[in-house]
C-alpha cells in the first residue's frame, strides 16, 4: 500500500485595488488559466486509495505551478500599479510644490513692499 505524502501549499489571497467596482470583483490571474480543482479522495479499496494518491499528487504539482503563475502575475501587476501610482504622486507633488513656491514668493514680495513703504512713510 502506498502512502500519500502531501506538502502544505500556501495560497496568498491578493485583492485588487482601484475603483469601487474593481474592489467588488475578485482579482484573478487571467493569464494562468483555471485554478486546479482538488480531487475527491476515495479509500474504500486499496486500488481506490492508490488512485487517490496519484490524483492528489498530480493536483499538488498542478496547484504549485498555478500558484507560481498567480504569484508572478500578481507581482507584475502590483509593480505596474505601484509605478503608475508613483508617477501620479510625483505629478501631484510637483503641482503642490509649485503652488507653495509661488505663494512663498508672493509673501516675500509683499513683505518687502510693505517694509519699503513703511520706511518711506516713517520719514514723514
Amino acid at each position: 500500500m502506498r502512502k500519500a505524502a502531501l506538502f502544505g501549499l500556501v495560497f496568498a489571497g491578493i485583492a485588487g485595488a482601484g475603483s469601487a467596482s474593481a474592489a467588488e470583483a475578485a482579482w484573478t490571474a487571467s493569464k494562468c488559466g483555471a485554478e486546479p480543482q482538488a480531487p475527491a479522495v476515495k479509500a474504500a479499496t486499496v486500488a481506490q486509495y492508490n488512485e487517490s494518491v496519484d490524483r492528489v499528487t498530480a493536483y499538488e504539482k498542478a496547484a504549485r505551478v498555478y500558484n507560481a503563475c498567480v504569484a508572478a502575475q500578481a507581482n507584475r501587476e502590483e509593480t505596474a500599479i505601484s509605478q503608475e501610482a508613483s508617477a501620479r504622486i510625483s505629478h501631484v507633488h510637483a503641482g503642490s510644490a509649485a503652488v507653495q513656491s509661488h505663494i512663498a514668493a508672493s509673501f516675500q514680495t509683499l513683505s518687502a513692499n510693505l517694509a519699503a513703504a513703511g520706511r518711506k512713510l516713517g520719514h514723514h
